[in-house]
């Protein structure tokens, strides 16, 4: 019975929860009236003007296409499930958001500076989350993951941004956000679970 309970606490079923909640939605999204897109993307003037901070949460939900779904499901899926394995399932699930929300955050202070009006959606900035998790984890954690090194996770990084800033209609303050904010709740956790092993 331990050795169960112990097998089911190493399964991903946040990551696969995530996952099929942006495909439930997408698919939702489809419907005639795109009432979703008109209600969850992440736009500054109708947070500014009409108060409509949901926005900021429901944003990372939402997917241009199939492929801007696909894209960042199957990295969350695959890095979502070595993460969650790794720190357990509530800190992976509050990580993902809060850097969800953070990465939006950006996204929504760098339209105002540069008054941009234009709405954006996507995971991104979550994903992007998850890479500064990972990085703060390669660096500072005192274990090691297979196959998975700090210069393997910064070249990913480096890679990924430079696809999103060479590329069109890419939301970079969102990515850059959420990588930040998941790097800083990365050690943040690691600090956290270290005193606990040590108070």
């Amino acid at each position: 019975m331990d050795g169960y309970i112990r097998k089911l606490r190493t399964l991903p079923f946040i990551s696969a929860m995530l996952v099929a909640a942006n495909v439930v939605i997408y698919l939702l999204c489809q419907l005639p009236g795109n009432t979703l897109y008109g209600r969850g993307c992440l736009s500054a003037f109708e947070i500014i003007a009409h108060g409509e901070y949901g926005r900021i949460f429901w944003a990372m939900f939402l997917h241009a296409d199939s492929g801007h779904l696909f894209s960042n499901m199957i990295i969350l899926l695959f890095m979502g499930a070595m993460i969650e394995k790794e720190i357990g399932h509530l800190p992976f699930a509050g990580i993902y958001l809060i850097a969800g929300i953070g990465g939006n955050l950006f996204s929504l202070a760098g339209k105002i500076v540069s008054d941009d009006w234009a709405v954006s959606l996507g995971a991104s900035g979550a994903i992007f989350g998850l890479d500064g998790l990972l990085l703060a984890l390669v660096l500072f954690s005192r274990r090691r993951m297979e196959n998975v090194t700090p210069l393997r996770v910064v070249l990913m990084i480096c890679m990924s941004l430079y696809s999103g800033f060479a590329g069109g209609n890419v939301d970079n303050p969102a990515h850059v956000g959420g990588l930040l904010v998941g790097f800083v709740l990365g050690v943040l956790l690691l600090i956290y679970t270290h005193l606990k092993q040590n108070g």
